[in-house]
């Protein structure tokens, strides 16, 4: 069978190192809005890349459903296995075991980009069951805030704000929603290589500010977990690294707020 998937490049470049290993065809759907290094990726590993095109190389309110329209006109045919991202419930259950990983940092607080909702919802399921007053968090571009109740918008955050509400989002489950520029995003990104050597995208920069802003917002004695994504070196096509020098986002906070090592990491949109 032919694997089919939508994805913005993370989520398709695993899936097609995976139908490489196991010698099945993947036919993957995305768009030039997506980091270059993401799309060279999934083709290296023999993936057939179908592109969208974006409006101005944005990742626009009706790009993702134009994405998932073209895969529903595919799916139909006996020989394609749609992996469907936004509604396989089995990436719950595949992010619990990072949620397992976070629980040595003891955490009042959860907070995690929203693409699919994987990541929050899987991780803080196991984190809140283990910590019933865990403080969840969503996060998304300011740009494109529709968690927020706010119509979807324009941005450039790869792995987030598809432009609708994901299937596996529950607003029930998150106490906070909260929206971040995507200029401060990249700021922190860039001061976290540069200060903290940690290489990673945009969607770790909007973990990052927030988990910044959360730990301010609970104050002393509290303790804030979020993750790094993905690596920078997905992003260095794009202008993310190229902007100089700026002040740097993390220095403000480095004595208040101590960083707490980890070897967690997740793939694949948020």
């Amino acid at each position: 069978m032919t694997v089919l998937e939508c994805t913005g490049g993370s989520t398709g470049s695993s899936l097609a190192f995976v139908c490489a290993f196991k010698g099945y065809r993947f036919r993957v759907i995305s768009s030039d809005a997506y980091a270059r290094e993401k799309l060279d990726t999934m083709r290296a590993f023999g993936a057939e890349l179908l592109i969208e095109p974006s409006r101005n190389g944005l990742i626009t309110p009706d790009l993702w459903p134009r994405m998932m329209a073209r895969a529903e006109s595919l799916r139909n045919h006996s020989d394609v296995y749609y992996t469907n991202q936004f509604h396989n419930r089995d990436a719950l259950v595949g992010y619990e075991q990072l949620g397992r990983e976070l629980l040595e940092a003891r955490p009042d607080a959860f907070c995690a980009a929203v693409g699919t909702a994987g990541l929050l919802m899987g991780a803080g399921a196991v984190l809140s069951q283990a910590h019933p007053g865990l403080h969840l968090c969503a996060l998304e571009p300011e740009s494109s805030a529709v968690l927020s109740g706010h119509p979807a918008g324009p941005h450039t955050v790869d792995g987030t704000a598809a432009g609708f509400l994901p299937p596996l989002y529950d607003p029930a489950r998150v106490q906070q929603v909260m929206a971040i520029p995507e200029e401060e995003a990249r700021q922190t990104v860039r001061a976290l290589a540069r200060e903290e050597g940690i290489f990673a995208g945009t969607s770790t920069g909007l973990n990052l500010t927030a988990a910044l802003r959360l730990a301010r917002q609970l104050g002393p004695g509290k303790t804030v977990v979020t993750v790094a994504c993905d690596t920078g070196l997905k992003y260095l096509a794009g202008n993310l690294f190229q902007a100089s020098n700026s002040s740097s986002a993390l220095g403000a906070t480095k004595s208040t707020v101590p960083a707490v090592p980890s070897g967690s990491t997740s793939t694949g949109n948020p």
